[in-house]
């Protein structure tokens, strides 16, 4: 088991490490970095001027290098576009916004998904089986933005119940988070159900019902807790489709998060901020499979990791 952590633990190190290389390359070749920080008139002096002051007449693998070593450090870069501000304290104001957004469509999809999965389940092909296929159906093939738009147009521009943007009082939060979290509902569900149907006829459940075992401990407790396996391999994918996500989303609803962020960074042409923000999506993606690796390995007795 020990070896088997140290090696994941090793693997998403590399994987990292690769993610940086990538963005980082990618950011030099589209095109020159020095032009979005002149003017269309600037001068070839004022081009060389500005790449010895930032290092990029270096070649890139001391570029890189550099960009690396002072990460280590927690120095990310100053900010191309927000003179002043470093990339690092940009994300860092951002990210609770984010954060928050991700917790509560992650809190949505739990807490909708697994009694709807589980009841859908006990009650197949029965109508209310059906509907909850449907509304699975319609959730994974249904696009966020194009979802948050709808609800925008129906809850904030026709009734007026809700506002359409922006982050504020607790109204603020209620369609920027359905949006996000609809498809996760969706997939979970599907995932609990399926589980579930064959837990479900698995031979100890049917031993324990014969022992007159109460029907709700049945389900809730030792249907659930076996069928919840392939769910929880499924939450750390989750947890990164809740980050990148939120780029269309904060997008659509003027979310001050991470994903704003990464919008105005791509248009700005701010390579450091951009790179971060990608390199942050990383490591929280990496991180959360690394962890649902581990409590896989210690969920399941069965599974032996030579």
């Amino acid at each position: 088991m020990q070896r088997y952590i140290l090696l994941r633990i090793l693997q998403s190190i590399i994987s990292i490490f690769a993610v940086s290389i990538i963005i980082f390359m990618v950011g030099r070749v589209v095109g020159d970095p020095a032009s979005a920080l002149l003017p269309p008139e600037a001068t070839l002096e004022e081009f060389d001027r500005v790449n010895a002051a930032w290092g990029l007449d270096k070649p890139l693998v001391v570029q890189y290098g550099k960009y690396i070593g002072n990460a280590f450090k927690g120095d990310f870069g100053e900010s191309w576009k927000w003179q002043g501000y470093t990339a690092g304290g940009l994300i860092a104001d951002r990210f609770p916004a984010t954060a928050e957004l991700a917790a509560l469509a992650l809190a949505m999809g739990l807490f909708v998904a697994i009694p709807l999965g589980v009841i859908s389940s006990v009650r197949k092909d029965t109508p209310f089986d059906y509907l909850g296929k449907t509304v699975a159906l319609i959730g994974q093939s249904v696009p966020a933005f194009w979802m948050g738009i709808v609800m925008i147009w129906l809850f904030a521009v026709e009734l007026e119940w809700l506002p359409t943007s922006g982050r504020g009082g607790w109204k603020t939060y209620i369609l920027p988070a359905v949006a996000m979290g609809w498809f996760q509902v969706a997939a979970f569900m599907r995932l609990i159900r399926s589980a579930m149907l064959d837990v479900l006829d698995s031979e100890y459940v049917k031993l324990a019902r014969i022992k007159g075992v109460a029907e709700w401990k049945v389900v809730w407790k030792h249907c659930l807790r076996n069928a919840a396996i392939a769910p929880l391999t499924y939450f750390g994918i989750i947890l990164g489709t809740l980050m990148a996500g939120s780029v269309a989303i904060e997008t659509v609803f003027t979310w001050p998060g991470v994903g704003l962020l990464a919008v105005d960074a791509v248009r700005s042409r701010d390579y450091q901020v951009l790179q971060t923000v990608v390199i942050m999506f990383s490591a929280i993606y990496i991180a959360a499979n690394l962890t649902v690796d581990v409590l896989y390995a210690y969920l399941d007795p069965r599974i032996r990791y030579q």
